[in-house]
């Protein structure tokens, strides 16, 4: 194991895997129980999503571990589940079938791109500073999602300021209840909690034992304050001990025939590409997909990797003069780009490397053995989905703060007194946290960098390829004011 992992190379043991890998998992363990939620809403029955959810989380990290090595693990993206649900299928009019089949498409070109190197390109294309601001973004970015789950903010609106509820415009009544706001930036203010509520108090309990074992530099200290913070949960009512039957196996297993291969049922492909209008809205849905995946994926990458050692200088060499699957770079890029086509066939929306794996990266997470346990964990929760449970977000919380924390060292790199350089990094990082999206605060930190570039008279210090990339940002941006 040893051997075929690198362990001694890479500087870790098989403890200090698994330990990352358990880290891992429990940060990303949400997804198990979002996805079938938020799928559900398109008609997609919620237990085959469920177990759809399990087979690409598992087929695309084993992967990611055997293959390239790295300590990365994939799921469906949340974001790209809402774009799925709210956009292409409420909004767009496309039945699940279909969006399932323009989801394995996206995954058809995230391979062809991939085997041909525009993956590559983009990567070296992509300004140094510009590959700092992404690392320290998205260490904002996963300390934001960490305070967020803590119960540490609060939000309030304005009146003024409300856009819609339930979808619609915001005024008169709503004799079914509330099920969604939608709030302009101006009208909403956000402050700190008073920490009256059971959750907030502990995860600030375990944000603080956490960083005492951090600092103190024990050996799984991230694990062992997720377990403790559990723990502590119990007495405050927020560790919910009771183990509910959860989503059954053998129901999952019974409905995953009606989402798996539908893509290229008749509702699916057959009935995809009928007319010049359909034809139109299937281009623009598949370049807005893919164009989201491959960038939260590269900004993963480079925003963990590089600061970590990861890929190294000479891993990103051997990328650069290198054929085939010469890199670890190489063989994690193709693991993530057929994930997406074996999660569509499954019945899920495109899979994508998680941001949370930062998370076990923190914890001393260097290889491929990683991304196995975390694998293991998946398959293992088709089984244990209700123990899983138990581990409330509050535990984990406190983790993503303290590795957002660790993250945040590469603006250190930045030159923050040269505002030509200043100027697209704040763009990146800020945009990529405040947005919480980590393709649209790269899209942010290149349309400012090629704009510095072109008014200053530098534009020739721009690769060809960001200028081709910031085009095709900008063409997503009017696509999704159009759709």
């Amino acid at each position: 194991m040893g051997h075929f992992f690198q362990l001694k190379e890479n500087g870790t043991t098989v403890r200090t895997e698994i330990l990352a890998g358990l880290t891992t998992f429990f940060a990303m363990s949400y997804i198990l129980f979002v996805a079938p939620a938020t799928l559900s809403l398109t008609g997609m029955p919620s237990q085959a999503v469920f177990l759809a959810t399990i087979v690409a989380s598992v087929a695309g990290t084993l992967v990611m571990g055997l293959f390239a090595n790295v300590p990365y693990a994939l799921a469906p993206g949340l974001g790209l589940q809402a774009f799925f649900t709210y956009t292409v299928v409420a909004g767009l009019g496309f039945t699940w079938q279909e969006a399932l089949a323009l989801v394995f498409l996206c995954g058809v070109i995230n391979i062809l791109i991939t085997v041909t190197k525009i993956r590559k390109l983009i990567i070296t294309a992509i300004p140094t500073v510009l590959q700092h601001a992404i690392g320290g973004g998205i260490g904002i970015f996963v300390a934001y999602i960490g305070l967020k789950n803590a119960g540490f903010l609060q939000f309030t609106s304005s009146a003024s300021g409300l856009l819609s509820v339930n979808g619609k415009a915001a005024s008169g009544s709503f004799t079914h209840g509330v099920s969604s706001v939608v709030t302009g930036g101006s009208g909403i203010t956000p402050a700190l909690v008073n920490f009256t509520q059971p959750g907030a108090i502990v995860a600030l309990i375990g944000l603080l034992l956490m960083a005492v074992l951090v600092v103190k530099k024990v050996p799984g200290a991230v694990l062992i304050g997720i377990v403790a913070t559990t723990l502590i949960g119990i007495p405050f009512g927020v560790t919910n001990l009771h183990l509910a039957a959860g989503n059954s196996l053998g129901e999952a297993i019974s409905q995953l025939g009606t989402t798996f291969g539908a893509a290229f049922s008749s509702k699916g492909f057959g009935s995809l590409f009928t007319d010049t209008h359909h034809i139109l809205l299937s281009v623009m849905t598949i370049f807005s997909f893919s164009f989201s995946d491959i960038f939260d994926t590269l900004g993963t990458f480079i925003g963990t990797g590089r600061r970590t050692g990861i890929f190294s200088d000479e891993d990103m060499a051997n990328m650069n003069r290198g054929s085939g699957f010469s890199s670890k770079m190489d063989r994690a890029l193709f693991s993530d780009a057929i994930a997406t086509g074996v999660g569509s066939i499954f019945g899920t929306s495109n899979v994508t490397v998680f941001v949370e794996s930062a998370a076990g990266i923190g914890a001393g997470g260097r290889t491929g053995l990683t991304a196995v346990v975390v694998a293991a964990c998946f398959a293992l929760s088709s089984l244990l989905s209700p123990i899983i449970a138990v581990v409330p977000s509050e535990a984990v919380a406190p983790a993503l703060i303290l590795v957002g924390v660790m993250m945040m060292s590469s603006f250190k790199e930045i030159d923050w007194s040269n505002l030509a350089e200043a100027v697209p990094a704040f763009m990146a990082s800020i945009v990529m946290a405040l947005v919480y999206n980590i393709s649209y605060g790269i899209a942010a930190g290149f349309i400012f960098y090629c704009l510095i570039k072109l008014i200053t008279g530098k534009a020739k210090d721009v690769h060809p390829v960001l200028w081709v990339v910031t085009a095709g940002f900008i063409l997503d941006f009017v696509f999704m004011a159009i759709l």
